[in-house]
């Protein structure tokens, strides 16, 4: 199907000033110290995966573009502002003015990400490199998190298609239609979002409602009627009265009297109450007995990772399931905690690395303008770890690598026979989009084609083993310099 490609006809709604004030009120004081120009370098990287798992799915990128796109203040925007009475005229002019000048890179949406590296990088005027925080942070971390859980939940699922079903249940109609693109990315195969498949040219999907058997004077009448509607997609809600008594008898019944005479074959049934299990094998029984043993047995009703693992380790005979509101909500931990920091700024085309120092070693920042790279066993092809560098500096894979850990550093090992990838890509230049945004399958079977290249131990649920992500010697020892320097200024032997 054809879908909407133009970023501006999908994105009608201006959302410029979908900002947290304070973008603004630094932004109208960088100005007046005549700081707007300075060049900074601020990353967007998170600090632990949700769920306690091993790794995240990086998604949103193609939302981002949109918004960085489509950069401007409208006359009521600038009418707003200056009835706040707080902002100099200088910087409604600015504002008035403004044009979108800032370097971007990014990891590509699909990609297996991990804590403290750089998912994206803003290089630009600080007036405006601050100003772009709030619209990153929550287009990655929002699609990463959906992206991240709907992956858990389709390996899980084991092969077996997952449909999302979320939409009604999510955090606003944001929350479904880029969740359900995300949900996608994390490896689902279809949503109920219909909008999504206009949007995105993802397949919608859906069966009926029990109000639909509710509504006919019998359950069979109603499958009766659904039948004579689509012959060819039939698929049956069993579970609005009985399932073993009534609900899969009068599909068959329905499967051997309108479908099987008129030369067409039943998709499947639906069980979306009860336990599931049990009734999944008896189901099956039936079926089979009656001669449908190629009907599907789909299922839903508050399931997650942890339910679908469960059941198929019962022996449950399921062929799909619908996923709605533990996905599109990441019910389980529905923050992803994503934060955007300043790194780094230029003085005469210098860059000045820059720090933040935290009585809590996780929160204390990677200093400098950086690049991740994933290093790869050449033999297997697995991801070994990663490696966050400065920007000038450059591997030598003819070299053995030394990798140590950035906080129990004598732990070591040295790396042969390997190859690296720099995860980084450009997304902006200047302001200028240089990058195309893949269709959202094509970042599906990205995201599948690299998590297969993790450890199977880093994929567990249950404490999986810690990715490696390391710094470069030379990262590592900038950092400490800044460590030493910052945490030196108060000396008590000066009083």
């Amino acid at each position: 199907m054809e879908y909407i490609k133009n970023f501006n006809v999908r994105n009608e709604r201006n959302l410029t000033m979908l900002v947290d004030f304070y973008e603004l009120t630094m932004g109208n004081g960088y100005l007046e110290n005549n700081l707007g120009d300075k060049i900074a370098y601020f990353d967007m990287f998170f600090r632990k995966v949700p769920d306690g798992g091993g790794y995240c799915i990086m998604a949103g990128i193609q939302q981002l573009i949109e918004y960085l796109n489509n950069l401007r203040f409208t006359e009521d925007d600038i009418q707003y502002l200056k009835e706040k009475n707080i902002f100099s005229n200088k910087f409604i002019d600015y504002l008035k003015n403004f044009k979108f000048s800032c370097d971007v890179w990014a990891i590509p949406e699909g990609n297996p990400v991990f804590p403290n590296e750089p998912l994206v990088t803003v290089r630009g005027p600080i007036i405006q490199a601050q100003f772009l925080e709030t619209m990153i942070l929550l287009s990655i971390n929002h699609q990463t998190l959906i992206a991240t859980k709907a992956n858990r939940i389709c390996r899980a699922a084991d092969g077996r298609p997952v449909m999302e079903f979320g939409s009604r249940r999510a955090q606003g109609y944001d929350g479904a239609i880029y969740g359900a693109r995300a949900a996608i990315i994390g490896g689902c195969n279809s949503t109920a979002c219909t909008i999504a498949e206009q949007m995105f040219g993802v397949p919608s999907a859906g069966t009926m409602a029990h109000s639909w058997v509710q509504l006919f004077p019998t359950e069979y009448e109603a499958f009766k009627s659904w039948a004579e509607v689509y012959p060819d997609n039939c698929v049956l809600l069993i579970d609005t009265y009985n399932v073993l008594k009534s609900g899969i008898p009068n599909a068959i019944k329905v499967f051997d009297e309108i479908l099987k005479p008129a030369g067409h074959r039943p998709q499947g049934v639906r069980i979306d109450s009860g336990d599931i299990t049990y009734l999944s094998k008896k189901c099956r029984e039936m079926l089979d007995e009656a001669g449908y043993n190629d009907v599907k047995i789909i299922v839903s009703n508050s399931l997650d990772e942890y339910i679908i693992r469960s059941v198929l380790r019962q022996g449950a005979p399921i062929d799909g399931f619908g996923v709605g509101e533990r996905l599109i909500t990441a019910r389980s931990e529905p923050v992803f905690g994503g934060v955007y920091k300043l790194v780094a700024i230029e003085n005469d085309d210098e860059i000045i690395p820059k720090i933040k120092i935290s009585e809590n070693e996780e929160k204390i920042t990677n200093p400098g303008f950086k690049k991740v790279y994933r290093i790869f066993d050449k033999e297997t092809d697995n991801a070994l770890a990663d490696l966050i560098t400065l920007d000038e500096e450059k591997l030598d894979t003819e070299k053995p690598l030394v990798l140590f850990d950035p906080v129990f550093t004598w732990k070591k090992k040295k790396i042969k026979n390997y190859y690296v990838k720099n995860l980084m890509v450009q997304i902006f230049d200047k302001g200028n989009l240089v990058y195309e945004c893949p269709e959202v399958y094509e970042i599906t079977k990205l995201a599948e084609k690299e998590t297969e290249k993790l450890w199977h131990e880093v994929l567990r649920f249950e404490n999986p083993h810690n990715y490696y992500v390391d710094l470069s010697s030379k990262l590592w020892a900038l950092k400490q310099n800044l460590i030493n320097k910052y945490s030196n200024i108060y000396d008590e032997s000066e009083e």
